[in-house]
């Protein structure tokens, strides 16, 4: 389900639904004709009605009230907003299950409020590097972290629309900081992520190199013109990389590897090892069109590793699970694809993705983790670099546009972008990057 449906879990935030912000504050004129006008749409859907009555109990509990008549006086009483600002981090600590005094919990709070700044910045600073302008946050709003100040803003005639819905979205970006952080301390993500280090130093890489020992390689690869995927690769080490005076339709790629030990072989490896930034995983919850990280993010832990050949892959999973029985525990391999060889092709359910990425692709469980392992020949992994309809940063672009998340959150009618005509100009503005 689109994150811009009707019943999608995000109604709130969408510009085009029932509780688009409007030129003017709602209480800011509460019996004029497009306040009327908008409750005779509301009532239309009966779904609609009960979001509404439920959003409109959370305001009312959050800031203490009984009606919107009261909301002025606290945007005009700073005393009083203070008082109730203090009653709501108390109600926001115990929600989120954070132990501690008020401080502590305000500074929680200032972290959801960083991690939801951290999303706009991350868009703002890739996927829409090019209209960082168009999407740039409303200062005011950028340095508001306390959630009932962004709710009154919501509220404040004196706030321009663009700071409004600002307000709102940071509002529900920190919603969900909130509930991966929740998740996070439930499911102690921080000590297993320092555990699977710790287990892959001390079990699985070769014990003659000294722990974040790294050899420097580059991979000179040709790309077909057709679709620029890899049509012949070569590892040069970077003596030899030196002497290469590039043509067109060719690169060369730097790879650190590490490396393991099977029998009297030491078998190169690239690995990228990585724990999701909360802001990655509020994306995620976006693009999912789900509120509960417990059901949407399930590859919190993640190993992408680069191998020479298919051979090397097998005997890089065979050596994991030794590994791991050397560690004391059994490692079993969950929804397992594997596309590597001709016979197979990868289908995946993400939006935005393209079979043509080959690839294996399993979950591993050991030692009380779960943990997502993407693995590549050399020859694979440069088409998920650089293949048309392939390449990572043009799936990127396409499953935040195509899923709906860039229109949720940067609407047309505030922000000014064309989502379809940007969304093309983006894969283009990568595609130039990548065979230039």
């Amino acid at each position: 389900m689109s994150v811009l449906s009707p019943n999608s879990v995000f109604t709130s935030l969408q510009q085009d639904g029932p509780f688009a912000v409007t030129r003017d504050a709602v209480v800011a004129h509460p019996f004029s004709q497009s306040v009327r006008d908008w409750v005779k749409n509301v009532q239309k859907d009966a779904n609609n009605v009960s979001k509404y009555r439920a959003l409109r109990s959370q305001i009312f509990e959050f800031l203490g009230i009984d009606s919107f008549s009261q909301i002025q006086a606290l945007i005009e009483d700073e005393e009083l907003r203070e008082q109730r600002s203090e009653r709501a981090l108390y109600l926001l600590g115990n929600m989120f299950g954070i132990n501690g005094n008020l401080n502590e919990i305000e500074n929680r709070i200032d972290e959801y409020a960083r991690t939801a700044d951290a999303v706009i910045h991350s868009i703002k600073g890739k996927i829409l590097a090019p209209y960082a302008s168009h999407i740039e946050n409303t200062n005011e709003i950028e340095v508001t972290n306390n959630p009932v100040e962004l709710l009154l803003i919501m509220f404040n005639n004196k706030y321009h629309k663009k700071a409004r819905f600002e307000a709102r979205r940071k509002l529900i970006l920190m919603t969900l900081a909130g509930s991966i952080e929740q998740r996070e301390r439930e499911t102690e993500i921080e000590t297993k992520f320092s555990a699977f280090l710790a287990f892959l130093n001390g079990y699985v890489w070769s014990r003659e190199l000294k722990i974040g020992e790294l050899d420097p390689v580059y991979l000179h690869s040709h790309h077909s013109e057709e679709d620029y995927s890899c049509s012949e690769v070569a590892v040069l080490s970077p003596q030899q990389a030196k002497l290469v005076q590039l043509n067109k339709r060719e690169q060369l790629t730097l790879l650190k590897r590490r490396s393991f030990t099977v029998g009297e072989r030491q078998i190169p490896i690239y690995v990228s090892i990585r724990k999701k930034p909360p802001e990655a995983k509020v994306l995620k919850l976006l693009r999912k069109n789900q509120k509960n990280p417990a059901v949407a993010v399930d590859d919190e832990l993640g190993l992408m590793a680069v191998l020479d050949s298919v051979s090397d892959i097998k005997a890089f999973q065979k050596h994991m699970t030794r590994s791991a029985s050397q560690a004391n525990s059994l490692m079993v391999l969950e929804d397992i694809s594997d596309s590597l060889t001709e016979r197979s092709e990868y289908h995946s359910r993400a939006v935005g993705s393209s079979s043509k990425t080959p690839m294996m692709k399993f979950f591993a469980r050991l030692g009380g983790m779960r943990v997502e392992f993407i693995i590549h020949t050399n020859r694979t992994w440069l088409n998920y670099m650089y293949q048309r309809d392939v390449a990572h940063n043009e799936y990127e672009v396409k499953r935040m546009f195509d899923t709906g998340v860039i229109e949720l959150l940067f609407p047309m009618d505030i922000f000014h972008l064309n989502h379809r005509k940007t969304r093309d100009e983006m894969i283009q503005f990568f595609r130039k990057q990548i065979e230039s």
